[in-house]
């Protein structure tokens, strides 16, 4: 198939969607990508990259992409975000039509997470390529910008709601990352072109490794060190990470260490130095090629999400990513990822926003000792393997974008 690929997020930012294109590839297929310029999580327009202007460059030096310009995230803020997605849809709008002239394509596959709008300058391509378009719904709008609080104002929602109904009208297969989206998402769009399919990792990526500091290395050997990674933003609940370090400050071998970098990082990092909290290590970002070594080392593995409807039907990338690093899972989550979790037997759960029961957890994963907490990273690895194979995943993706799915 001929596809084109419409992320506002690609490589060398650090999404999903950058191994679902390569394999792609890798399996036959034409790709072309169309993109924004590389400024997220930090805010900042990455180097060799400007906010202004279009840009051609080559991804894996055989995947042609086609960059347009944005206005930088910055220090997050309902403005800068505001202003971050509409550059996205008016450069999408002005110049990819352009860019894109001389091209054919079978089917357009749009990667959404916030925002939705990102859909809008791939439906005007559609009807200018004639092609199939699919929306990967990675987040539910209008409530995820209620659950983050950036959107309060119901007449607001009431819009957005609208704005979404019509994006979903002029798509032809809506596919979902959780099972309990599909009632959300069917509220605003027809049954029949809403389909599941996860997030994924591709755990047979070549990447190479990334070694990582001697000083990180040596508090994963010398201590149970619980290993958040990922976006450090509104929705993952980083304050209970702050109240869990308080409550071990009795334990001396525990840490809860800190992989990411986002929109709270500065906030976060006050914590810890207004607090004194020593337990809580803030390691910053690392390259991808660096996280299997670390997830190697950590004791256990934590995700969390704020206490909110529109995350408990959710199921963060990072679970799979979890699960396939075989490590076991301390889970601060309600909904969809608690049930992954608890079904995959990977791990230990908690309710969202309660910081007594995970701290209880920590405990008592600690205390499980490291044979029980093996079997479980093993369980998680093999629920993964079956249920979260890129590979077969992107199969299934190319029936989905030919529309050839029977469910």
């Amino acid at each position: 198939m001929r596809i084109l690929v419409l992320s506002q997020y690609f490589w060398p930012e650090s999404f999903i969607i950058n191994d679902i294109v390569r394999i792609l590839e890798a399996q036959g297929h034409t790709v072309v990508v169309a993109t924004g310029k590389p400024n997220y999580p930090d805010g900042k327009v990455f180097p060799g990259y400007r906010a202004l202007g279009t840009q051609r460059e080559s991804y894996l030096e055989r995947i042609e992409v086609l960059r347009v310009p944005v206005w930088p995230r910055r220090n997050g803020g309902a403005l800068n975000l505001s202003l971050n997605y509409l550059s996205f849809v008016i450069a999408g709008l002005t110049c990819l039509p352009w860019m894109l002239r001389k091209y054919d394509f079978d089917a357009i596959l749009v990667f959404a997470p916030s925002p939705v709008t990102q859909v809008i300058p791939a439906i005007l391509l559609k009807s200018l390529k004639r092609a199939r378009l699919a929306l990967w719904v990675q987040d539910l709008w209008p409530d995820s910008l209620a659950a983050t609080g950036y959107v309060r104002n119901r007449h607001l929602l009431w819009l957005a709601g609208r704005m979404v109904r019509r994006i979903y009208r002029h798509c032809d297969a809506l596919l979902v990352q959780s099972r309990a989206f599909i009632e959300p998402v069917a509220h605003y769009a027809e049954r029949d072109k809403i389909h599941y399919y996860p997030n994924s990792i591709d755990v047979h990526t070549d990447n190479a490794a990334v070694a990582i500091p001697e000083e990180l290395e040596r508090v994963l050997k010398q201590n149970f060190c619980v290993v958040f990674a990922g976006n450090l933003g509104t929705a993952q609940a980083l304050d209970i990470l702050v109240q869990a370090a308080e409550q071990l400050r009795d334990e001396p071998d525990i840490r809860l260490v800190v992989i990411g970098s986002g929109s709270r990082l500065d906030w976060l990092r006050a914590q810890q130095q207004a607090l004194g909290l020593d337990k809580l290590i803030i390691a910053g970002r690392f390259p991808t090629g660096a996280m299997p070594a670390i997830f190697a080392q950590a004791s256990a593995l934590l995700v969390s999400l704020k206490d909110e409807p529109a995350f408990a039907q959710t199921i963060p990338s990072k679970i799979q990513a979890y699960l396939a690093a075989g490590r076991p899972i301390l889970a601060s989550i309600n909904g969809e990822g608690a049930r992954v979790v608890s079904e995959a037997g990977a791990g230990l759960v908690s309710p969202a926003g309660q910081v007594q029961p995970l701290v209880e957890n920590i405990r008592r994963m600690k205390h499980l000792g490291a044979e029980r907490r093996a079997a479980m990273g093993a369980a998680g690895r093999m629920y993964f393997d079956a249920h979260f194979d890129m590979h077969r995943q992107v199969a299934a993706l190319v029936e989905h974008l030919s529309g050839t799915t029977e469910s």
